[in-house]
């Protein structure tokens, strides 16, 4: 059975999933605000929409985007408007609910206890799934650790594909294991605010980022 080359890829692999991105800055505050369990069920979506994109790969769609001027416009324009989206709605909220009352009092935290895990499950999908450095990930990071020499390319694309996918979840793990020891110590309104903030702030600089990225 053809082998990929593991060892380089294993080097690889990790250093692209620990680095921080859109998708592990969410595990890390939804674990905040909701725990480890919620964080990493949430995962389930990101993982999926990467085992799409690791399935349009092996076929010769990542292929495709990689030589398709218009098909890389089109998912660039997709992913930036869906980070836009997520940004200024937790600067939003963050703002709403740190607005002091007549009195000058600090407002009530008024913000949803809890969001649904299908919310967040559906929310990890789609910042996977429309964020073309992720398929350009895996059409462009791939093929390089393949043996073509031994034949049955598809099939190592899927196997280096799946061991990424592991890969990706410890990292997930390892953000949302710190998201929920930061949840433990039961942090103020005003701290989750500002953790609002931050992710929100750089959910913007990441879609100002995938604007200006080029093929």
């Amino acid at each position: 059975m053809p082998t990929p080359h593991w060892q380089p890829f294993l080097i690889a692999a990790p250093l692209i999933a620990f680095t921080p991105g859109a998708n592990q800055l969410l595990s890390l505050r939804n674990a905040v605000q909701q725990g480890t369990v919620d964080a990493l069920v949430a995962v389930s979506g990101r993982l999926s929409a990467f085992l799409f994109l690791v399935s349009a790969t092996a076929v010769g769609l990542g292929e495709l985007l990689l030589t398709s001027e218009p098909v890389f416009t089109i998912v660039k324009w997709c992913g930036v408007a869906y980070l836009l989206y997520l940004g200024v709605t937790m600067l939003y909220r963050s703002r709403a609910t740190g607005t002091p009352d007549v009195s000058g009092n600090p407002a009530p935290d008024t913000s949803p206890l809890r969001r649904t895990r299908r919310r967040l499950i559906r929310q990890e999908f789609t910042v996977a799934l429309t964020n073309p450095k992720a398929l350009l990930l895996f059409a462009a990071l791939l093929p390089q650790f393949v043996d073509h020499a031994a034949g049955a390319v598809p099939a190592q694309l899927i196997a280096l594909g799946l061991g990424y996918l592991v890969v990706e979840f410890v990292a997930a793990t390892v953000y949302a294991g710190v998201g929920g020891a930061l949840n433990s110590f039961d942090l103020a309104p005003r701290t989750r605010r500002y953790l609002d903030r931050g992710t929100g702030v750089t959910m913007l600089v990441v879609a100002g980022g995938l604007a200006f990225a080029r093929r």
